[in-house]
Order: structure tokens, then sequence, then C-alpha cells
């Protein structure tokens, strides 16, 4: 299970994984060594073939299997299958079956069938694997045997900065309002523009040519491009790629030339790693278009797919039927390792669908709609399953929209069975027609496959919750948080409000005076007027959401329409398009919208996480200027879906998520203070008001351009892109080495220090004793507060490090693309901007030095306490760890020296990584906080540890003022404190290799 020594076979440099109907994947399942599962009887061979065999875990509980939802169903086969004694015990697959009366009473093993990564959350891991090899070497083992025991797909999607973004193409001559279906000179607004013209920048284009003919035919171009098939859009002829993504490709590729080659010296010597290079998309795009199988066929085994990934989106493959969802990055070391992940038997919320959503509502004010309601219901940590009549009226695409929102209103995942629109959308995809044939014919046999015809058959919940997709109207989230949701007839009258409310969630409390100030400013030779509401970030990204056709069509159609009618976007405004893969790229350009989109500043500026993860180009400094003077609430409005406060820019306060063609719609009008039912968008070249409903694409003309243009060859030429591989990734040298040749000078890749004290058997519990608060903080302290991310501020710990490295500013790159160096990441623990530590009394990345009382960025206060020899502690309010998983969010505080937090609740997946990494988590108890107890934070603490440490047990804890208060022990189950024990969860794997 853990590996057997033998040498690594390097795999193919351009072949990131064979296509998903060739299978090359090992199972915990196919184990020779392990012993006889008692679960043999209920294998059976598929329609009598005995090169397809399956567990039918139908037959096991007859009534009782008909009952569970199709998730938990899932649950049971993995732990059927994989049931050895040990790991995974008889009585646990017995536990999922009696699902109605266990649920939330018992801890039940899930072992996916894959891992999934994306390159922020995969160097972590796989450093820390290459650390683990050295740790086993030098304590006598076998450092061979330290491979990922499950297949791992590691997608490279979060390095991409938008260095470059408006292209050259953007001052070339343009296309005018009108048809591009006519030829350019009668389009052009330019009365003595010649029709022959070059193409500025586009190195694909050979030069003048005659835009007439080509453009009349634009529509059926069909010539075979290298890699995407891009259109110059003034003569709409074929150019290899965009000035603009090559240019950040390169850029990419220098940038982090580092991570890169110890990725592909990781593809080389660990077994089953896969690697898929920059430039080819993101991680759940991938996922979804080339890495999902739905049903493996292993050994001549079939079992349903499943993945963990190390990104809370993971579960947008659920609208796959696909179960998986997202852990934190220790969690998943542990997954690759052999182990299953632990949870609670949960609770599944049947989410009924009914109706049909209106044609102005598209995927993402869907999924708005349902976040809200799933939030306010209470899903947190529970599964929500999808049935009804409304659920055959949504596509895949729409489907997996919905799934990736999933961590926004904190369920487990968020499932779609499989049915008819998924095998035919994987028939639409070039699934193999055989494997569709056996795939259905072995969910039907298993029960895993959902009729939409018979209602009767389905399963019953813990509760259900109804929603009606007909009362579903346009929608925005903001400006602080996901949930926030502002109907599009409301948002002007809900902007003026929240000026005027408080500071908090919502409000920004502008006083009334300045709330209609106005500032002047002279950009590129023209004066524009700013306000409280001004946008100047406008983003359709690289996010998952954008993985619907029909959003991103209608951004593209929408941008027709506007540029047809005149209308423009103010050129100081960060406008970009990012696409989750090549593929959306294809459809917009085949359709022939993407010069219109290029044209209004969403110009294709590469592919992977941008300005979702705060990788946005800096604001024209012009613009900040005013903003700073002004003291304006500045917007940002991004297809995304993570808003918090300055996740953008730390001079946009305020974040709207909306669909794509609302945030094309939004940077046309230039503010988010508007009211798109009574004011127009902009005005016409005639004097005439443009309104909203005018530019609207229908949702006749989204099927029929859909239909049209987004075929199944656009995804067999995005999966021969993807094991073509790129150049510049096919030409980068790696080493071959056993042991990683670390380089003591790299501020990119570095041992980490979480094995140094690694003995054979692990130590007792030692108690926490004086320690000090590091950090006294308040409610909902999201991961973004405390896990590094974005770029380096340059008077930040990270910073100074980096420069006495003898680093340039331009050179400090991000802290995700840093995140295999401990040392960067420490100093970035709690760096945010907007850390509201009550030691402070403002938001700053600061903390007070309690024996000194000095003010002190917190890594060198912690420092200052670690050279005392003083531990760490941080008090903390409700919901603690709440956003993105992200293991840094422990990591981080368990290098600065913290033992453990006390806080009044946590986020699960969070409270996780504290007990992975070795914090303990404590909790107040019921009614108690802080401010209750009377504490100020200024007490030194100590708690000690019973050697019988078990879950839930309530702890004392003493200060040096002499008050004594209890607390729980925040331990879900004994695995949880086992892991404890040994110091963490890569201790405790680490010492199975000894």
């Amino acid at each position: 299970m853990f590996g057997d020594g033998s040498t690594p076979t390097a795999p193919s440099p351009s072949l990131p994984r064979p296509p998903p109907h060739v299978e090359l994947i090992w199972s915990p399942a196919m184990d020779p060594a392990r012993p006889e599962c008692p679960f043999q009887y209920l294998i059976e061979t598929l329609n009598d073939n005995p090169e397809k065999k399956f567990y039918n875990i139908a037959k096991l509980g007859g009534t009782k299997y008909d009952i569970l939802p199709y998730s938990i169903r899932v649950l049971l086969e993995t732990a059927v299958r994989n049931c050895d004694g040990f790991l995974v015990k008889k009585e646990d697959a017995m536990n999922i079956l009696d699902w109605k009366t266990k649920q939330n009473n018992v801890e039940v093993p899930f072992y996916p069938a894959r891992v999934l990564l994306q390159d922020f959350t995969g160097i972590p891991a796989m450093v820390d694997f290459a650390a683990m090899r050295e740790a086993v070497k030098n304590l006598g083992g076998d450092p061979m045997k330290v491979h990922p025991a499950c297949p791992t797909d590691l997608t490279v999607d979060h390095s991409l900065q938008i260095d470059f973004s408006k292209c050259a193409i953007q001052n070339a001559p343009n296309p005018g309002g009108g048809d591009l279906q006519r030829p350019l000179a009668k389009i052009s607004p330019h009365k003595a523009q010649p029709r022959k013209v070059p193409c500025r920048g586009q190195t694909g284009c050979k030069g003048p040519c005659d835009a007439g003919e080509s453009s009349r035919n634009s529509g059926k171009f069909s010539a075979q491009i290298e890699n995407t098939p891009i259109l110059c859009p003034f003569h709409l002829q074929p150019v290899p790629e965009p000035e603009t993504v090559l240019k950040n490709q390169e850029v990419e590729f220098g940038r982090n030339r580092e991570r890169l080659q110890f990725f592909k010296w990781g593809s080389k010597v660990f077994r089953n790693v896969a690697v898929i290079p920059p430039g080819t998309g993101m991680a759940h795009q991938m996922n979804l278009e080339y890495l999902s199988r739905v049903v493996f066929e292993v050994k001549d085994f079939l079992y349903p797919d499943s993945v963990v990934g190390t990104d809370s989106h993971t579960t947008m493959v659920n609208g796959l039927g696909i179960l998986g969802w997202g852990v934190g990055g220790i969690e998943t070391e542990a997954v690759m390792l052999g182990m299953p992940v632990t949870l609670t038997l949960p609770e599944v919320v049947g989410c009924e669908l009914t109706g049909l959503a209106s044609p102005l509502a598209t995927s993402i004010d869907v999924v708005l709609s349902i976040t809200k309601q799933l939030r306010q219901a209470g899903v947190a940590g529970k599964f929500v399953e999808y049935f009804g009549t409304g659920v055959s009226q949504l596509s895949v695409a729409d489907r997996t929209t919905i799934a990736n929102m999933c961590p926004e209103y904190g369920a487990i995942l968020s499932f779609f069975p499989v049915d008819n629109v998924t095998l035919k959308h994987l028939k639409h995809t070039g699934f193999d027609k055989a494997k569709l044939e056996s795939m259905e014919a072995y969910l039907k046999a298993v029960k895993l496959f959902r009729n939409d015809q018979i209602s009767s058959e389905e399963p019953e919940y813990t509760q259900i919750i109804q929603i009606d997709l007909s009362s579903i109207t346009p929608y925005v989230s903001g400006p602080k948080r996901p949930q926030d949701r502002v109907a599009i007839t409301n948002m002007k009258s809900d902007f003026q409000a929240c000026l005027n409310e408080k500071i908090g969630f919502k409000g920004f409390q502008i006083a009334t005076e300045k709330q209609n100030d106005i500032v002047p400013v002279e950009y590129e030779g023209n004066e524009y007027r700013l306000s409280h509401g001004s946008v100047v970030i406008a983003a359709v990204i690289s996010c998952t959401n954008n993985c619907n056709p029909s959003v991103m069509l209608a951004a593209g159609l929408l941008a027709r329409k506007a540029v047809e009618a005149g209308l423009m976007v103010k050129p100081y405004i960060r406008t970009s398009l990012s696409p989750g893969s090549g593929m959306v790229t294809h459809y917009l350009s085949s359709s022939g919208v993407l010069p219109y989109l290029s044209k209004l500043g969403f110009e294709v500026v590469g592919y992977g996480c941008s300005t979702c993860v705060g990788n946005t180009a800096p604001l024209p400094e012009a613009i900040r200027n005013a903003i700073k003077q002004g003291d304006l609430v500045a917007c940002g409005v991004l297809s995304g879906n993570k808003n918090f406060e300055g996740r953008l820019c730390d001079c946009v306060r305020a974040n709207y998520l909306a669909s794509p063609p609302l945030v094309v719609a939004y940077a046309i009008a230039g503010t988010v203070n508007i009211d798109f039912q009574t004011e127009p968008l902009g005005i016409d070249p005639n004097g005439k008001n443009i309104y909203l409903h005018d530019v609207w694409p229908t949702r006749e003309e989204l099927q029929q351009v859909e239909e049209e243009y987004v075929i199944s060859s656009m995804f067999k030429e995005l999966k021969e892109k993807m094991e073509k591989g790129n150049k510049r990734w096919n030409f980068l040298e790696a080493p071959e080495s056993v042991l990683f040749p670390w380089d003591l000078k790299s501020t990119y890749i570095r041992c980490p220090p979480f094995f140094d004290k690694l003995a054979k058997e692990p130590v007792s519990l030692q108690p926490i004793e004086n320690a000090h608060v590091l950090l006294y903080l308040g409610d909902s302290v999201t991961t973004d507060h405390i896990s590094p991310a974005g770029s380096i501020a340059r008077n930040s710990a990270a910073a100074k490090y980096l420069t006495n490295k003898g680093l340039t500013p331009r050179e400090f790159n991000s802290y995700g693309a840093r995140r295999g160096n401990d040392a960067v990441m420490t100093r970035g623990t709690f760096a945010n901007i907007k850390l509201l530590n009550k030691f402070i009394g403002k938001p700053a990345p600061k903390t007070v030095h309690l024996p000194s009382g000095q003010t002190l960025d917190v890594f060198e206060a912690a420092e200052l306490y670690q050279k005392e020899g003083i531990p760490l502690i941080i008090l903390a309010g409700k919901k603690y760890g709440l956003g993105s998983s992200r293991d840094w969010t422990a990591k981080g505080p368990f290098l600065l020296g913290v033992k453990a937090v006390i806080a009044e609740s946590y986020e699960k997946i969070h409270k996780g990584h504290l007990i992975g990494i070795g914090i303990a988590p404590l909790q107040f108890l019921p009614g108690e906080n802080a401010n209750v107890l009377g504490l100020t934070g200024k007490e030194q603490f100590s708690v000690s540890f019973p050697q019988e440490l078990f879950p839930g047990i309530t702890l004392d804890i003493k200060t040096n003022t002499g008050k004594v208060f209890s607390v729980i022990a925040s331990f879900e189950n004994d695995v949880e404190t086992t892991i404890y024990k040994h110091g963490g969860i890569l201790n405790f794997v680490a010492r199975r290799f000894l």
C-alpha cells in the first residue's frame, strides 16, 4: 500500500496522463497484500463479462439500501471495496448502510479514487513529500518507499499573473460598431481607413489581408491551428495565440522556473503523479473536461470515480455525479500515502428543484439564490443532494456551477447523481461509446443512476428544502461576502445603504455630506470623474463559474451588442478575461464574440487564477491617488466566488460577484451605483440612451450559438493540446535524483522544518506552560486573514527577507508562488492588512509583544517569543478559520510557535488543519468567550493534557492572574486524538515507513 521500493519510471515529458478511457491507476482494493475483503461474496460480473467485475452493493441491504441518498451509496461502495479490517472495518460499511439511524453518530472512512492538487496548495504537499524522503532516510528507512499511493493530478494553474492586459490590438484600428459579417471598410467609423491593414502585435497574422471575404466566412472557420484557434479581430484570420497570452506565459515560466522544475522532478521520481503544465487551464476545469472518469475500470474492476482535492471548490465535480470535496493539504498528503479520509457520517439534505429559471437569470443567478437559501437553512457540515423535476432542466454546466459554490453555503459537498443529462454531456464531450455503455450498465446495476421519470425511487433525506427556479431573478453578491446577495433591481439602493451603514460586513460608514463627492482625475490625456461606486476592476476570470458556456457566450453576445451600439469601457478600468481553459477561448472565438470582448478591454490574458486570488495588475497611479484623495469606496466586479474586502486590491473596498455578462455590463456603466431598470448603460453616437435590456442576449440566441459552436470537437482538441503539452514545459530541465537536491539559495523551494525533531516513536503529550497570546481576534476570522495570499507588500516581513536575499520588489512574485518556501510563508502568516487584532484596535498585520510592549509585525513578535522560549496561543471568537481550505493557515501559526487556539467555534476544515499540524483546537464552553470570562489577552495561560486524551474532553486552563476556566478539546474522533499525539499527520505517516 505504501510502495515497494522499486525504481520509478519517468513519464513522458509531454503526456500528463492517458485519456480517461485508458486506465493505469492503483486502487487500495487491488492491493494483493491486504487481508481478504469480507464482502467478496458481493462481486459480480457485468453482463456476464469476466473482465468487468464489480461489488454489487445493491444486494447488501435490500430496502435499507434503496432509501440511501446516492452520495451515501458511493460512500458505502468505497467502504465495501476497501474493507481490510484495519483502516476500513466491516462495521464501518454496516454503519454507512444504517445511515438513517447512524447519521451524525459515527465516524466512517472514505477512500477516494484519486487526488487533485492545484499548484499553490500542491507545492507544499510535494515539498513535504520530498522532505519526508529526507527524514525517512535520516532515520534509517528507505526513501524510495515514499510515493503517493493513489493517482494524483497536479495542475499548475495559479502562477499566472496579469503582467500584460490590454494588448497592442487595443490600439489597432478598431472594427467600430456594426456587424462583423460586413467588410471592414463599411463598418469603420474612420472614413479614410484602408481596407487592408496589418495586425499589430499578432505575430501569427501574415500582414495585410482582405477582411471582406474572410469576415463573411468567419463563422465557418475550421483550419487546424497550433494551440487555441484565435481569430485576428480586424481581419478574422487565424493567429496561434494572442500576444498578451504569449507575453504572460513567457513571464510566468521565467518567474516560476524553480517551482516548475521542482514539479517536473516530482512527476519523474514519484509514481502516480501527473503534472499538467501551465498554460493548459485551471484545476477544476481540467478535472471536468479531462481527468474525470465517472466510473473507474481498473484491473477488471468497475467502481465509482471519487476525488479529494486541496481546494474547497473541488466540489465542482459533484455536478458530474462524482463524489468529492476539498480537504486540507495535510489530509490530502495522508490520502496520497494510502490512508482514508475520516468523516462523521453526515446528514444529507435533499434540495428539490422545480420550475425553470427566467430568461434573464443566468446560472450564476441560480447559484447565488441557492447559496443564500441553503446557507439560511443551515447545511454546514452536511451533504446536499439535488432531486426534482428542475434538476433535469439544468445542463451539466449549470450543475457544476451550482456545485462549485458549495463551500459558500458551508456544505461538505453538493451532489447531482448521474442521469440521462450526464450521459448526454459525456457523449457530447467525446467519451468512448463502449465505455459509456458499460458505465450506464454498471451504475444502473448498483442503483447509482438517477431516473428522472420515476419519482417514487427518490431516496429519503434528513430534511428537504424546496427551491422554485422560476422565482429566481438576476443577482450579484457583495460588497464583501459571497453570501450577501443583492437583486440587480435593488443594487443602487443597497449600495447607498452600504455607504451609510457602520463599518462591518456590508457597511462603509461614509459621512452623508461625503457620499456625493466627485474626484476629477486625468488619465491618458482625458479627464474622468470618480465617485463612490466607481468600477475600477472588472474581471471575467479563470474561476470555476466560467466553465458554463451559456454565461460566457452571454458575456460575448452582450459585448457584441454593446459595441454595435457604440458603447465602450473607460480605459482606466482594469478589465481582463482569463478563461478556465483553452476550450472557452475556442468557442468564444469560433462564435465570433471574442473580438467584441477584446474591443471592450476583456482580452484573453492567460489561463489560470489571476484576479480571484489577488493577482491583479496594480491600478494606474493616478486612479489610486484619486481613490485615496477622495476616500472613495471604489469597486471591483468579478465572475468569481470570493470577494472578501482587500482581496482584489488594497484600495478597492467593495467587490461584487456577478455573472460574466453582468461584469461586462457594470464595466460599461463604470459604476455599481446604477439602477439598470431606469438608468442607461451609456449613450450611443446619436445621443440615444442604451439600456441593459437593449443589449441583453435572449435565451434563444444563447441556445442557438451554444448548439452551433460548443461542439465535441473542441473537447477533443483540448485533450490533444494537453497530451502534447507545450514547448516551454517539454524542454524544461529537471533533476532525476531520488532525493531532491535542495538549493540553499533558493527563495522558492526550501526543505521545511516539520521533520527536524522527528523520532521513531512519539513522545508523551507535553503541557503548554505560561503561554502568551500572539493575537486576540474576534468573529469570522477567515483563512484570507491567516494564510499568505496575493502580492507581497513591500514593507512586510516577507519583503524584508527577500530583500536580504538580494531580490528587488519586482522579483517578489506572490505568496502563492512561494508556498514551497516556509521562511516566506511564515513571515506572511497573519500579514493581511485587514486583520483586526484587538491588541491594536484597527486593521493591521501587527501585534503587541507583551513582555516589552512593542508593536511589531506578527512574525517579528513571534520571533522574539521564540528566542525567549515562550509558547504562544491565539484567542478568537466564532467561526475561526472561515473560507477556503489552505494548509498554511495551520502550518504558518505552527512555525510561529502557536501551540493552541482557543475559540468559540471553528470552521470544520480549518480545525482539521490545526489538528493535522499539531496545534490543539480548544473551545470555550457554550455561552462563554474571552469577554464573558473577563480576559484581556495579556495574561499567561497554562494547560495540561492527559495521556488518555479522548474526543470532547474538558480541560482546565489556568492564568497567571489566578483565573481558571474550562475549555473543550475539540477533537471529534479517536483518529484526530491519535494524530495530535503524534504531533500531526506528517509525523504519523512518516513513522509508518519506519
